[in-house]
């Protein structure tokens, strides 16, 4: 995410971890402990750091990144394509406590 960086709020958060890192581990925590794509980057340490660090926003997130372009989604190193990510943030924001 070089470069850039979310402007609504909690933004400089998310910007630390990648949407697509976020919706992943998120997954991980709260759906499937199976899914491990999330580990995929060695930073994996520090994020969770800004992912514990920004909870206030992490429902206001998934709706956002729910309409993030495709383009920008698939630059992830997680293997995870758009449309797999948007499908784990929906089944996030149906299932939210």
């Amino acid at each position: 995410m070089e470069g850039h960086e979310f402007t609504f709020p909690g933004g400089e958060i998310l910007t630390g971890m990648g949407a697509t890192w976020f919706v992943s581990y998120a997954y991980y925590e709260k759906i499937d402990l199976t899914h491990k794509n999330w580990q995929k980057v060695t930073t994996y340490k520090n994020r969770i750091s800004c992912y514990k660090r920004g909870r206030q926003y992490h429902e206001y997130w998934l709706h956002e990144i729910l309409c993030m372009a495709n383009d920008n989604l698939k630059k992830n190193k997680l293997g995870l394509s758009p449309s797999e990510t948007k499908a784990m943030a929906k089944k996030l924001l149906e299932n939210w406590k």
